[in-house]
């Protein structure tokens, strides 16, 4: 019935309006078009052949002609006032009524010419608001759906102007002005962030922003723009990004660390062992912030000596389960990068009152330990401790008194004797001690990088045999008391036969040949075996402002000593270490690669330089494919080799193309006259 009455309607001269691709548009009937289709010209002088149905509304009248549109249009503009529309809802939502145009025309201007009832039919048609379309008429939407749109229109209001001053902060940005880019522009830019570091998933917001500014949607593009937005910088370390270990404390930790800056909690250990008497040196790199060790010697009698192994004490300030605690649990571990470090716990705490300093008196977890002539543990204490640290010492500043006998400082060398002998019982324990060249990258700025070898130093060599001592000692209280800790195991490893490694170069090509047999150290709440070592129970135990199994250790030490019930049944302790392992591994990873990234980005920077390396191991033999140890740095980097060389050959090589973006090393040989050369 709609259709034939549509059919009658149509006729020549009628004005009507009919949309082309969704927009409004007046035409006048000039003729039909076979039986159901009409030819209609628009105000362009358009024709278009319609449908009847496709008619949406008739002007009254039906001589028009194309000049007559415009204006009809100008006779209609005064009366399009979309704001008049909230006035008629207002008087007709009490009782839901519908309304007409020309009803609406009645309503709004009192009268109801043609011109009057297309702007109630354009006002009504364009409205979203107020009414909806129902038949053919409106009628008035709810209060709370009036209320619901208006947040919906206000919110993509707020939504299309964040984007324009988005876009307008990126051209700023670009022209090189600063920009105090707002949450919503960091919510876009975090936006490109995900698409550098997860390319393989979908990110189409991200790749509308890149097309929106001229850039090809791509990683890379995403990666060049974040750098010239002064965003991240040219070196930003994705590996760290990529991976959930946090980069910053959230503010409820934070807000722990201001009260007990201010206020600490109370000492669970009020009857600590009072050992200010002794005199204690803290001995570490001159840059290490967090001071977790110190070491002091107790002068038993003429010829008998106690060995004491301070370690910091952060059980001090943190509860198991706390803010503090849960934070560190995610972390796992304190991250040390070539550009600086991520402290497990907030920097203020980790280089303040949980360290060792100087001067001052700390509360600390001892270890009183008594050697046998051999070096074996003949005794020991362990005590919930207060200490005085009187040295900060450097590993050089003791190999300078090691070195020149400082005789006012008689405990250096009785630390240094007492080293060397548990070295010398760990071998005869079957220890298994593997040297390679150890390297430390760090990065001063981005324009300087810095690679230094480590030195096997006797002062390394006595800290390193002490708090293997101590481990020693917590782990055999640990296991003579029934406590679940992180204990730390190595099966033994199938060495090769003697005579098979002599045929080995010595030096690295051999420690890495031994190094390749050597199991992964293991973790587990049972006490066992650690085969490098040479012991039969250990854990670690000195490091718990920078290692979260140290501190479970301590958690459940000091409750032991207080005896008090452990924070950590043994089914606890297994889920911890479950979730924490993890985390440890993948924060070694982010080192591991951030290193590399660095070694790389050295090497680049210094291609014309000329490298001695030495032909460590094969990869694939059979395609001269191995692994190149760059014997200054300390760099183990692949290299396919031009010519047949054997493990243990040196040779002088440069830097042929180094992309750390892409993790790509290339090196070419030296010829004998470009050495000649190179050296005039």
């Amino acid at each position: 019935m709609l259709i034939i009455k549509a059919a009658k309607r149509v006729e020549k001269g009628k004005l009507i309006e009919f949309r082309v691709q969704g927009e409004r548009r007046l035409a006048v009937v000039d003729r039909p078009e076979g039986k159901k289709d009409w030819m209609v010209i628009d105000v362009g002088g358009q024709s278009h052949k319609i449908r009847p149905q496709r008619v949406e509304y008739e002007i009254n009248g039906s001589s028009y002609t194309i000049g007559d549109i415009p204006d009809f249009m100008r006779e209609v503009q005064p009366y399009l006032d979309p704001s008049s529309l909230e006035v008629a809802w207002e008087l007709l939502v009490e009782d839901g009524q519908s309304v007409t145009p020309a009803e609406m025309a009645q309503l709004l201007f009192s009268e109801g010419s043609s011109a009057q009832c297309y702007a109630a039919h354009s006002l009504l048609c364009d409205d979203k608001i107020y009414f909806k379309k129902k038949g053919n008429s409106y009628e008035p939407r709810t209060s709370s759906q009036v209320e619901e749109i208006k947040h919906q229109l206000e919110v993509e209001q707020q939504r299309q102007q964040e984007k324009e001053n988005f876009f307008t902060n990126i051209e700023k940005a670009l022209a090189g002005e600063v920009v105090d880019w707002t949450e919503s522009d960091r919510n876009r830019l975090e936006l490109l962030e995900r698409f550098i570091l997860q390319p393989e998933q979908t990110h189409r917001n991200a790749q509308d922003i890149l097309s929106e500014i001229g850039c090809s949607s791509t990683p890379e593009s995403a990666f060049e723009l974040l750098i010239e937005l002064k965003w991240w910088s040219r070196h930003e370390n994705l590996f760290l990004r990529r991976s959930s270990y946090p980069i910053q404390f959230p503010k409820k930790v934070l807000d722990v660390v201001k009260s007990y800056l201010q206020t600490p909690p109370p000492d669970q250990d009020s009857d600590r062992f009072d050992l200010t008497h002794l005199k204690v040196y803290t001995i570490d790199d001159e840059s290490t912030k967090e001071i977790d060790d110190g070491l002091s010697v107790e002068f038993l009698s003429e010829d008998q000596v106690k060995l004491w192994i301070h370690i910091a004490d952060p059980t001090r300030l943190v509860r198991p389960g706390d803010e503090l605690d849960l934070e560190a649990r995610r972390r796992s571990t304190t991250l040390y990068l070539p550009t600086g470090m991520i402290s497990m716990f907030p920097v203020e705490l980790a280089t303040g009152p949980m360290s060792l300093r100087q001067g001052q008196i700390c509360p600390a977890l001892s270890f009183g330990v008594t050697l046998d002539e051999q070096g074996a543990v003949l005794d020991y204490s362990i005590h919930a401790s207060l200490i005085k640290p009187t040295y900060r010492l450097t590993y050089h500043d003791v190999d300078e008194m090691l070195q020149l006998g400082i005789k006012a400082e008689p405990e250096i060398p009785i630390l240094a004797d007492a080293s060397k002998q548990r070295y010398l019982w760990r071998q005869s324990q079957g220890s298994i001690s593997i040297k390679m060249p150890e390297a430390v990258i760090k990065v001063k700025s981005e324009d300087e990088i810095i690679i230094e070898l480590l030195d096997s130093s006797r002062s390394r060599q006595l800290v390193a045999e002490m708090m293997i001592l101590a481990g020693e000692v917590a782990g055999r209280y640990c296991q003579e008391h029934n406590l679940p800790v992180p204990f730390r195991g190595q099966p033994q490893p199938e060495l090769p036969p003697e005579e098979e490694l002599l045929l080995l170069p010595p030096g690295p090509v051999r420690a890495c040949a031994l190094r390749r047999c050597m199991p992964r150290s293991e973790i587990g709440t049972l006490p066992n075996r650690h085969a490098s070592l040479g012991l039969d129970t250990y854990t670690q135990v000195t490091s718990p402002i920078r290692r979260y199994t140290d501190l479970l250790t301590h958690f459940q030490l000091k409750a032991h000593l207080r005896g008090e019930p452990l924070p950590f049944a043994l089914d606890v302790m297994q889920q911890i270490l479950y979730s924490v392992t993890l985390s440890a591994q993948e924060a070694t990873l982010v080192e591991r690669q951030t290193n590399r990234y660095w070694g790389l980005e050295f090497l680049r920077r210094n291609a014309d330089q000329i490298w001695q390396g030495v032909v460590l191991r094969w990869l694939r033999e059979d395609e001269n494919l191995g692994i190149l140890l760059l014997e200054e740095l300390g760099l183990e980097l692949p290299h396919r080799f031009e010519r047949g060389v054997s493990l243990g050959d040196r040779l002088l090589v440069q830097v042929s193309r180094a992309d750390p973006h892409r993790d790509e090393i290339r090196f070419r040989e030296m010829l004998e006259h470009e050495i000649q050369s190179s050296m005039i």
